[in-house]
């Protein structure tokens, strides 16, 4: 009998959006699509919101890698949102670099209410990259 060593398998945290991409992770269950089962998600209300510390400790606690489904120019509580968002990206990735922390491990894409296909892709890429770079 073979047993599954889920040390294999990157564990992928998951910013999603409440109102545009949480749609999209749901949908992407109705329709049965298949992502590494260890992506976690955490819903906030905007993409804006995240916390670059936030990132960094999900990396402290043994995340592989982190993706954030970012509402893009879809986002109800600002205008500038992709812009905010693309901030908080390349500074987290500073400061992942001071840390000794391989940027490629965050990663980050517009993922609108239906986007359950761009949203399992994202996961699955995110998932073999880490696994190679292990």
């Amino acid at each position: 009998m073979e047993t599954k060593n889920n040390n294999s398998v990157p564990k992928i945290l998951v910013f999603s959006t409440e109102k545009i991409s949480d749609p999209a992770i749901d949908l992407a269950g109705l329709l049965k699509l298949h992502y590494p089962a260890t992506a976690y998600t955490i819903d906030i209300p905007c993409s804006s919101a995240i916390k670059p510390r936030w990132i960094l400790h999900a990396f402290e606690k043994g995340f592989d890698g982190v993706f954030i489904a970012a509402d893009g120019t879809d986002c109800p509580y600002g205008e500038s949102c992709s812009e905010k968002t693309a901030k908080i990206m390349s500074d987290t990735q500073k400061m992942m670099k001071e840390k000794g922390i391989d940027p490629v491990r965050l990663k980050m894409a517009a993922i609108c209410s239906i986007c359950a296909e761009a949203f399992v892709n994202h996961v699955k890429s995110l998932a073999v990259n880490l696994s190679k770079s292990k």
